[in-house]
């Protein structure tokens, strides 16, 4: 339980230190995602669904953009999510990593090195 209490205090303090980066992403995707929906005649619910969902990467396909400018608006949305999914990526195993050098047993680690070599 340790662990996990201290993994989630590294990764919430990281969260907090890129939290202006996050979220200018978070806006700047909210805010190209309206555009295209504007552009293709979206309500702003699907707009920022299918931004979101381009984000992200998934593409579930369901909705696509139709005119090039909104083609391009989804390379440059794809950008900025694939930046901020991999923001809290490295956070994360930033987190984990050091949760585990905080915890781990100094015998344990000995052991382990003892094998790798």
């Amino acid at each position: 339980m340790a662990f996990t209490i201290t993994f989630f205090k590294i990764l919430s303090w990281g969260i907090f230190l890129i939290a202006p980066l996050l979220i200018m992403f978070f806006l700047m995707i909210t805010i190209l995602a309206l555009i295209a929906g504007r552009i293709e005649c979206w309500n702003r619910f699907d707009a920022l669904y299918w931004g979101f969902i381009t984000a992200l990467t998934v593409g579930y396909g369901d909705m696509r953009p139709v005119k090039k400018t909104t083609k391009s608006l989804s390379v440059v949305i794809a950008a900025f999510g694939i930046m901020f999914s991999g923001m809290l990526v490295a956070i994360t195993i930033e987190a984990s990593t050091r949760a585990f050098k905080i915890h781990m047993d100094p015998e344990v680690m000995r052991v382990i090195e003892n094998r790798i070599d």
